[in-house]
């Protein structure tokens, strides 16, 4: 315990050194966000340096090698897929400041990125023997197979989606990937010694705990830049690599099925968009005000504090009923 706290304790210490030394940097090379002219609100945003991701993800890879035990193939992997969307997410960013447009990667460019990285994680965790998933009411494990690739497959570009929507106000994405973060690694500990049938060894799940630590660590460093008002935005180079991050730690634990339940709010956002897509397809009419839903709450009078507050408990309050019926 001592040394998860003090490894998410660097890493939140390191994540704000590093965001003193490379906010300033950013805006010496004019890395602004374009805001969407279309969201009001948020016009006042506009020339606020974006690619946080940058720092916080260097400062979590730094604290990871320091803290980590042995050679950990499975962590050492969850780091390598949140870099590879950490990758996407950055040259989406670079072409939106490059062209200084709110469009970086089409959407056909990104989502064949973001696949292929979904299917290297997804054919590794058949490969090791990581297809397995975890049934939440019986407290058993069931195999199942070249399954789990496709399976594997839909749940990262989900997931990832999902964090990239709910990245949509000051505060928001990081404040309930912290609770997402810490919610897995108590999960992962109460199953590594609560079930005998695991699947890694007690090292690698260590390790796989520590990583998510580290993760909400560096999450609540970045928060000293990001809460309203913002002085750095995540980017997609931040939210893909969350969204990556959150995919491989559930999979490869054989958490899935967990993960509508404690992202909640990634399911909010996506269902949102889905919904508004669909409906106005077909009628020319809005069910919301403005999706994703956060944007809607924006519109009828919720501060980006309030929306973040109310995204942020729901996340937690869910995450431990969870966890206690785990724990039953």
């Amino acid at each position: 315990m001592k040394k998860y706290l003090l490894a998410g304790f660097i890493s939140t210490l390191l994540t704000i050194v590093l965001g003193f030394l490379i906010i300033p940097l950013l805006k010496r090379l004019k890395a602004n966000q374009n805001i969407l002219g279309y969201v009001k609100e948020h016009k006042e945003k506009s020339g606020t340096p974006t690619m946080g991701g940058v720092f916080f993800m260097l400062a979590i890879s730094i604290t990871f090698f320091i803290f980590r035990r042995g050679f950990s193939l499975i962590s050492i992997m969850i780091l390598t897929i949140s870099l590879g969307f950490f990758v996407i997410g950055f040259l989406d960013d670079f072409i939106k400041i490059k062209f200084k447009r709110n469009l970086g990667l089409t959407a056909l460019q990104k989502t064949l990125f973001m696949v292929v990285v979904s299917i290297i994680a997804s054919l590794f965790s058949y490969r090791q023997g990581l297809d397995f998933i975890f049934l939440p009411i019986v407290n058993r494990t069931v195999n199942l197979g070249v399954l789990s690739i496709f399976l594997n497959l839909i749940v990262f570009i989900a997931t990832v989606n999902g964090a990239n929507l709910t990245d949509g106000l000051d505060g928001l994405c990081a404040s309930v990937s912290i609770i997402i973060f810490i919610s897995f690694s108590v999960i992962i500990g109460i199953e590594t010694t609560t079930y005998n049938n695991m699947y890694l060894s007690k090292e690698e799940y260590e390790n796989v705990i520590l990583l998510s630590v580290i993760f909400a660590g560096a999450l609540i460093g970045y928060l000293a830049f990001n809460v309203n008002k913002a002085s750095v935005f995540m980017g997609d180079t931040g939210s893909l690599a969350i969204g990556g991050a959150i995919s491989s730690i559930a999979i490869f634990s054989g958490n899935t099925l967990y993960i509508p339940l404690v992202c909640i709010t990634f399911v909010i956002s996506a269902l949102s968009v889905i919904i508004q897509v669909i409906y106005f397809k077909k009628t020319k009419k809005r069910v919301f005000k403005m999706s994703p839903f956060h944007h809607h709450l924006q519109l009828i009078g919720k501060t980006e504090w309030q929306i973040s507050y109310i995204y942020t408990l729901i996340t937690l309050l869910i995450s431990v009923l969870l966890i206690i019926f785990i724990m039953r």
